[in-house]
């Protein structure tokens, strides 16, 4: 499926192209200038840059020299490894490169016809759900020396990877914007995927081989799946980043796994879990087992090692065993690739997406100001915590209120409440709802904020601290949650720009609550959900159910009841076949249906349920039913009365009026509460 292109900044490549051919004149970016503005936002660029053309700084340009490869790629002397690591990657799989270099042959220069040449080139990258076409001219910036400053290729005249990063640049705001980056932004920017952080306990790997080998499997089937990989060594206190230690790894830069292998040694007695690293700076500098020149090397002939795989492709390649990986990374990034296709196999994930803003309360003129509602927080509110830096990796649980007895004031109509520890304001958060249905399945969830970099050299530029809740709801739920019953799954708050969780989640209804760290910062997201099934996702805007036409000429509900079916006991007796067993909860007009559950005696029904009553004395009914192979019966049927006011309570009923020689009983758990309150 052909994803929709956006022109950044308005600007068309082909409009442009066609306008500098006609004048007979190189293209010179008006949005992107060859000028001080472009390079740096705070600091002077250095003594004696210029501006200059390809064909002013070779004689044959080319956009590439002998196609495409990680050794194409030289950092330069601006702090941007975790982009220019995550273009290796790139690099590495030409489905990828083509997508973020467009139309690459006729972007090519053409010796034999230099009058098609306009000096103007365009690239593309993945932001905020979709792909932007971002256009450049050739002006690159060149030290005193007569060398680019930055990204090169260790072929003179090829100038992709320099294009690549000026355009990269320009998406970013200027060249400065790219110093201290996130690989997995830049593998998202890159390629539209996910990207899945992986922090690595390097004192639980080292002396567990069980963990070491549930790491190799997970990275050796993402890599299987063309999925892209790269790792760090996260600086300790007092470390400096970019220091190199004694194994000659770096501190704080980023490598590119090009390779994961197990391979059996000698006599096929003994395995050898080895991964294949690439230095974005074109060296390579560990010194460990498997290095350049260590003895493992010496001990195999050359024909083994490419038996076997162990081949080294590229400048800057090395090999290490999987042991020494976990002893000294402490960071891997996965980025796992979506394709948007028509026909989906079950071993691809299925993308939904939904756009959505943490936001105030929309302004009222008419609306008196005692329309905020004021929530009272207190110091034993077991909600909250202040105590954790909310730009750090973290959860929110059972900490201290952040505020501390403080008093805040937030409109019921906001959209920006806060992370779970708020618990007056958490619900007030945007909503999405999804459904898994037939049995557990793996759900990969991944939140979004709007790119702040480019507001870097305007004095802002920092992301949000984000993450998200996943509560399990009743099955009937068409409006938002209003009570938080049981959390699901839970993600880590960070300030990063995207957030992604993997969860195994059973059947049933959930809602999704993307949240900022505090209450009250405002800002748009992308909501992204990737299952094996089809599963829809959908924002719960009303605070109660739309009335049918119908329900229009009847009392306004008054009662809101929850009931929980959890289990049944005893439906046959001993020795006997257990049916095919399946429930319904009855309320008023509503009806919830379980799924069947097989040859259960004692089926585990989990089953949750909302009704929104007008006759709060009027009964709710679970009824039993056993699948036939003609028809179904009824095992029994309970019924029970709940109070306007119950607190939830749980409850043990005797199944009545089924089949003969049935029986048994269903426990269940019950709260209501008056509407308006309720909500």
């Amino acid at each position: 499926m052909t994803e929709r292109v956006s022109d950044f900044q308005g600007q068309s490549f082909r409009k442009l192209r066609r306008a500098c051919l006609r004048r007979g004149a190189l293209f010179k970016d008006p949005v992107f200038p060859a000028a001080t503005q472009a390079l740096f936002y705070k600091r002077a660029p250095p003594p004696g840059v210029t501006w200059k053309r390809p064909r002013e700084i070779c004689k044959d340009p080319r956009l590439f020299v002998d196609g495409i490869s990680t050794r194409d790629l030289h950092q330069g002397s601006l702090g941007n490894c975790w982009m220019v690591a995550a273009i290796s990657c790139l690099a590495s799989e030409p489905t990828l490169w083509k997508k973020v270099i467009p139309d690459h042959v006729d972007q090519e220069w053409n010796p034999k016809r230099p009058n098609l040449y306009a000096g103007i080139f365009h690239f593309r990258f993945w932001r905020f759900g979709r792909w932007m076409d971002v256009v450049v001219d050739d002006r690159l910036p060149v030290s005193r020396d007569g060398v680019l400053l930055f990204c090169r290729s260790a072929t003179p005249r090829e100038f992709w990877s320099a294009l690549l990063e000026k355009a990269y640049a320009k998406l970013n705001g200027c060249y400065e914007a790219l110093e201290g980056g996130n690989t997995a932004e830049a593998l998202i920017d890159f390629t539209g995927g996910v990207s899945e952080p992986l922090s690595l306990n390097r004192e639980t790997l080292t002396l567990h081989g069980d963990r070491r080998k549930v790491l190799f499997q997970t990275l050796a089937k993402a890599h299987e799946h063309k999925a892209l990989i790269t790792c760090s060594i996260r600086p300790s206190e007092g470390e400096m980043v970019e220091s190199v230690m004694d194994c000659g790894l770096v501190r704080g830069h980023a490598y590119g796994v090009t390779a994961v292998r197990k391979v059996w040694q000698g006599s096929a007695t003994s395995r050898l879990f080895l991964v294949r690293m690439r230095n974005p700076w074109g060296t390579t500098d560990w010194t460990g087992a498997w290095s350049q020149r260590s003895q493992q090397w010496q001990q195999m002939s050359r024909a083994e090692r490419e038996k076997m795989g162990l081949v080294v492709r590229d400048v800057g390649e090395f090999w290490m065993d999987f042991e020494d990986f976990c002893r000294y990374f402490t960071d891997v990034v996965v980025c796992r690739l979506v394709e948007r296709a028509l026909l989906w196999p079950s071993s691809h994930w299925r993308e939904v997406r939904c756009y959505g803003s943490w936001a105030p309360a929309p302004a009222l003129p008419s609306e008196p100001p005692s329309a905020i509602c004021m929530l009272s927080r207190r110091k034993d509110n077991p909600g909250g915590s202040g105590k954790e830096d909310p730009a750090q990796r973290g959860r929110c649980d059972d900490e201290e209120d952040v505020n501390g007895g403080q008093e805040v004031q937030m409109d019921k109509r906001s959209r920006c409440g806060g992370c779970i520890n708020h618990k007056d304001t958490f619900l007030h958060n945007p909503q999405f709802m999804f459904e898994v249905r037939g049995h557990k399945e793996e759900v990969l969830m991944c939140l979004q904020q709007e790119d702040q970099r480019i507001r870097r050299k305007d004095g802002g530029g920092d992301n949000l601290p984000i993450g998200f809740e996943v509560l399990k709801v009743e099955e009937n739920r068409c409006s938002r949650v209003q009570r938080v019953v049981e959390q699901a799954a839970s993600s880590v708050y960070m300030d990063s720009r995207s957030i992604t969780l993997k969860a195994a989640l059973a059947p049933g209804c959930y809602v999704v609550l993307p949240t900022t760290y505090l209450p009250g910062a405002s800002g748009r997201f992308l909501v992204r959900l990737f299952s094996h099934s089809h599963v829809q996702l959908r924002e719960l805007k009303d605070d109660l159910p739309s009335p049918s036409l119908l329900h229009c000429f009847l009392p306004q509900p008054t009662v809101v009841t929850t009931v929980y079916l959890q289990r049944a006991t005893g439906l046959c007796l001993p020795k006997q076949t257990a049916p095919d067993v399946y429930a319904f909860i009855r309320c008023e007009n509503a009806t919830v249906r379980s799924q069947v559950f097989k040859a259960e005696a004692n089926p585990e029904f989990h089953l949750r349920a909302i009704f929104y009553r007008r006759y709060p004395d009027a009964h709710i009914s679970v009824e039993l039913w056993s699948r036939g192979l003609l028809w179904d019966s009824i095992l029994g049927r309970a019924r029970l009365h709940t109070a306007p006011t119950d607190q939830s309570q749980d409850r043990a009923i005797d199944l009545r009026g089924g089949r003969p020689g049935s029986g048994g009983r269903v426990c269940l758990e019950t709260s209501s509460s008056v509407c308006l309150t309720d909500l």
